[in-house]
């Protein structure tokens, strides 16, 4: 079965201002790298539907939606502070981001397509219940994963988040709630600055020290990250796939290269293949390097779509 690439030429409109790294450029990026591979002619490519508010609501407070209802501009920029600025497409953005997520849950639990690949921003995973930080408006993955166990009737959903910044917001959406298993891998002490002590039965936070290359990242999946998933064993697999560890990307201080991408997604395919019939969702979080970015994502596509 095809891998689905999820997208909206909406995500392209949200805009943080003047050089800001979380651009409409590293869409762009991904997109222009897949074309240039040639895998983009093997993906089903669809235009992401927007999040309904009940679904948004299962992540996030009523307070929140509203709040970035009413602080979305008609012309210009707000910024919000904790690095959120609105313009006034970034509402739409958002709910289509998280969108996308829910989208391709409803797909892969369809039979659909086999797996799929969110190529939507703003990212999500900094995102609360009830605040937006860190360039992230709404939780993009945990809307998915809750629309899949409230909707769908799963019970267990693992999470897996490899970007460079702990996923806080994640973790405090599931911190109480064990159908979740989040293991994240994330540059330690870095922004957020958490995470690293924070891990009970099913928070399985695997910090990585400034400098770690590949093979660090490598050896906290197959020892911690794998035997976690086993036990666990999830109906449905999604990833918060953030490639701003990439050696190439100067926002943090790890050192992983492209294969180190096709490796962890392999070993999480593996996982899903086993568990869950293959269904996997991933979703863009970081990865600010562009052509790293492009190189990287092509990387953890590419082993998505068995090409």
């Amino acid at each position: 079965m095809v891998t689905a690439f999820l997208s909206h030429p909406l995500c392209l409109r949200h805009d943080p201002g003047y050089d800001h790294p979380e651009c409409a450029a590293r869409l762009s990026a991904i997109e222009d790298a897949l074309v240039g591979s040639g895998m983009m002619d093997h993906l089903l490519r669809l235009e992401a539907r927007p999040a309904g508010r009940e679904q948004l609501l299962r992540a996030h407070s009523e307070s929140l939606l509203r709040w970035i209802d009413d602080q979305t501009p008609s012309t210009g920029f707000v910024h919000l502070g904790d690095d959120i600025t609105l313009n006034p497409w970034s509402r739409q953005a958002a709910y289509l981001a998280a969108g996308a997520v829910v989208q391709a849950v409803d797909g892969v639990m369809a039979g659909d397509f086999a797996n799929a690949f969110c190529n939507v921003r703003p990212p999500g995973h900094h995102a609360s219940r009830d605040h937006s930080s860190g360039f992230c408006i709404f939780n993009n993955v945990a809307v998915g994963a809750l629309h899949a166990l409230e909707h769908h009737g799963l019970k267990r959903i693992a999470i897996c988040d490899f970007d460079v910044h702990h996923g806080n917001g994640t973790e405090s959406i599931f911190r109480e709630d064990e159908r979740v298993l989040l293991c994240s891998s994330f540059q330690h002490p870095f922004y957020p600055f958490s995470g690293a002590d924070s891990g009970n039965a099913h928070i399985i936070p695997t910090p990585l020290p400034a400098w770690s290359e590949g093979d660090a990242a490598r050896h906290v999946v197959e020892t911690v990250w794998l035997p976690a998933l086993e036990d666990f064993q999830p109906q449905m697999l999604l990833i918060s796939a953030g490639f701003d560890a990439h050696r190439e990307d100067d926002m943090a201080m790890l050192g992983w290269r492209e294969a180190d991408y096709a490796w962890i997604t392999t070993a999480l395919k593996d996982v899903a293949d086993r568990h869950c019939g293959g269904r996997i969702v991933s979703t863009l979080e970081g990865g600010y390097a562009l052509s790293a970015l492009g190189r990287s994502a092509v990387a953890h596509i590419r082993v998505l779509a068995e090409l």
